[in-house]
């Protein structure tokens, strides 16, 4: 490709942005700026990337003069939207060619381009961005204002600047992905450390941390007298309920396991054991709320027990050498799980061990000492007042 020599000032834009900003919007909004100062004076260019991410199907860059807008596009249904079927997203995703119109007409077919008609646009183009992998929608929109739109020279430019902006951009989406998957699947927290390089197996950090083991009631029973439909439906809600609740106060969810979950608030330089132990309370009173709600509102009897623990645990990495799973281990984590079974036969929906409630350091009924399976010494437990 021979790149005209007035796009010389914006690769120069497009390196130095790409190297201080690993955000698409910064990089996006400097190259287009210097690209309307230095080539062509278009009014407006978008930019649309699709990601992998379960509640997101995509996000559109919109830049004008006086600054840069990102939409989120969610999942559900977006192929189906009339808003994409009349697109010229659409046709640029299914013939993989550019497409472009002239706006001295109204355009009832395609409402965003009467949109941009109607607020004085004269000419439109939409050229899809050359990804290796182009599985996704990817591609770069221009809008003119000039009465007499642009020229052929003026394509020929954008045309340019696009293959030019398409493997920044790809670097920037396939890194996001990377990271958006691993918060999906095994949490930010862990991701991070995934894709900072800790990958090696058998590598662990002790830490200390909080945690709670929370299973649903009665679960086999319900399955095997519920649709499997009503099962997901039901299973979705408790397991967002809980997502919700941890979250909300800085834990994370390490594994669902069938109908549970074994989440995790660790101590750091920020959250002493106090506070941490707090916070892993605070979203186990939250849950509670979360699923009474779900009763009342959806009609259903859904009961839970949570175990409260303290301790010491090994976080890193086991497994197979080509199927790891970067988890916690350690006597803290058994005891946690062995606990739990207990607050059925306690009626308590939460209880916490002897070394949550000291490290909470706050007051706690007391359930007496009971045995836990796998463990030689009979364990106090305790329940918070209110739950």
């Amino acid at each position: 490709m021979r790149l005209d020599p007035r796009l010389a000032p914006c690769i120069e834009e497009l390196l130095a942005a790409s190297a201080s900003s690993p955000d698409i919007a910064p990089v996006f909004s400097g190259y287009c700026a210097a690209l309307a100062r230095h080539c062509v004076p278009f009014w407006r260019a978008t930019l649309g990337l699709e990601f992998l991410h379960p509640e997101v199907s995509g996000s559109m860059f919109i830049w004008r003069a006086d600054g840069t807008e990102e939409r989120d596009t969610p999942r559900p249904g977006i192929l189906q939207s009339e808003a994409y079927r009349n697109s010229p997203t659409r046709v640029v995703d299914e013939t993989n060619l550019t497409f472009r119109r002239r706006l001295d007409a109204p355009c009832p077919d395609m409402p965003l381009l009467e949109e941009l008609r109607s607020a004085g646009a004269s000419d439109y183009v939409m050229m899809p961005l050359p990804f290796i992998d182009q599985s996704r929608t990817a591609n770069m929109s221009f809008a003119s204002r000039a009465p007499s739109g642009f020229s052929e020279r003026d394509l020929d430019i954008l045309h340019q600047a696009s293959k030019l902006f398409s493997p920044f951009a790809e670097r920037i989406v396939l890194h996001r992905i990377a990271g958006d998957l691993l918060d999906t699947y095994v949490g930010p927290r862990t991701g991070r450390r995934i894709l900072a390089g800790q990958i090696e197996r058998g590598h662990f950090e002790a830490t200390e941390a909080a945690m709670w083991f929370a299973d649903l009631r009665g679960y086999t029973a319900l399955s095997e007298a519920t649709p499997v439909g009503g099962v997901v439906d039901i299973l979705n809600a408790w397991f967002e309920a809980m997502g919700d609740a941890v979250d909300g106060h800085g834990g994370e969810i390490l594994k669902f396991m069938g109908d549970g979950a074994l989440a995790i608030f660790p101590t750091s330089e920020r959250a002493n054991i106090q506070q941490v132990c707090a916070r892993a309370l605070a979203a186990a009173e939250e849950l509670a709320v979360r699923i009474d709600g779900l009763n009342q509102t959806r009609g259903w009897q859904l009961a839970f027990g949570l175990a409260l623990h303290f301790g010491r645990v090994a976080y890193g990495n086991i497994g197979a050498p080509r199927r790891l799973d970067f988890t916690v281990i350690g006597p803290a984590v058994n005891a946690t799980a062995r606990l739990e079974p207990l607050t059925k036969a306690l009626c308590r929906r939460i209880i916490a061990s002897e070394a949550f409630r000291n490290a909470l350091g706050a007051p706690m009924t007391h359930l007496g000492e009971h045995q836990l399976r796998g463990i030689e010494q009979p364990q106090n437990v305790f329940a918070p007042t209110a739950v």
